[in-house]
This record gives C-alpha cells, sequence and structure tokens, in this order.
C-alpha cells in the first residue's frame, strides 16, 4: 500500500481485527480493478448480481415489491489508513470523512440501487460501484420508499 498520493496523509494502524460482521453475500459486477469501477453508482449502469447465501435468504421476503434497495457492503481491498486524502478527480485535499472514498478506517460501502428483479437467491441490480467478488453486509428498503408496517409508537409521557 504504498500509493500515497502527494498532500495525503497517512496515520500507522493495526491489523483490523474488531469488526465482527456476517458477510451474507456476494455482488458480482463487470469491476474488477477499482480504476474501471465507477465513482458513482449509476441508476443507468450495467446490470449487476447479488448472491444472498444460506440461512439468509429467507430474509429476500417481500424485496421485490420495492423499485429501489440499499445495498450495504464491505470494501474489502480498500486500504484503511489515510485520513486526508487527494481524489485523482480533483486538485484539493479532503478529510476522508469529507469523502465518499472507499478509503476509510472501516470501509463500508453504501449505495440506492435499482432493483431489477429476484429470482431465488439472487438479485439483479443497476446502480453499483463496487469490484466483483464484493462482500455483502445488508440490504434495505429504500427509505423514501418504505412505510413502517407496525402502527407508530405512542409518544412518550
Amino acid at each position: 500500500m504504498s500509493d500515497v498520493r502527494p498532500h495525503e496523509i497517512m496515520v500507522p494502524t493495526t491489523a483490523p481485527d474488531d469488526a465482527r460482521l456476517r458477510f451474507i453475500g456476494k455482488i458480482h459486477t463487470p469491476w474488477s480493478d477499482r480504476k474501471d469501477c465507477p465513482r458513482q453508482g449509476d441508476l443507468d449502469g450495467p446490470e449487476c448480481r447479488i448472491e444472498v447465501f444460506e440461512p439468509w435468504v429467507p430474509a429476500l421476503k417481500g424485496i421485490e415489491d420495492y423499485d429501489r434497495i440499499e445495498i450495504l457492503y464491505w470494501l474489502d481491498r480498500a486500504r484503511r489508513d489515510l485520513v486526508v486524502q487527494n481524489p485523482g478527480h480533483s486538485d484539493s485535499v479532503f478529510g476522508t470523512f469529507a469523502l465518499r472514498s472507499p478509503v476509510r478506517p472501516n470501509p463500508i460501502g453504501m449505495v440506492l440501487a435499482k432493483l431489477v428483479s429476484v429470482d431465488g437467491a439472487t438479485l439483479v441490480v443497476r446502480g453499483l460501484d463496487c469490484l466483483n467478488g464484493t462482500p455483502l453486509l445488508d440490504l434495505k428498503p429504500d427509505r423514501c420508499a418504505f412505510s413502517p408496517k407496525a402502527s407508530p409508537k405512542p409518544a412518550a409521557t
């Protein structure tokens, strides 16, 4: 990981061992190299597949009712030690938390994608911006389209 650009600041870190996440699937995209991967997902982009692993497949019940879903994934090939970055598309430097860069202390990616179809354990979506083989963390309905099925909680008194 010696690809530090001018003006970027790296901090020494220990090997990450504190995340206790379950990868619930794998994402299949056309991109195997970060330089080919889009900077932001495009809802008109290529169709990509999300493979959900057992025993999580039953958790997909009802997801086909949504046009868009939030996809959270683990950017497993991203470096985790930059606090200031010099994006390749800019002449400026920014703090990591002021960017949507995959380079972050906890490389969690999130995108709002168009749900094209569901076939068993496979979802076909458009709008992804991650590498082929990226581990899947979670799926959620688009928060703007989601309406709770339970009645609202009573007001606290």
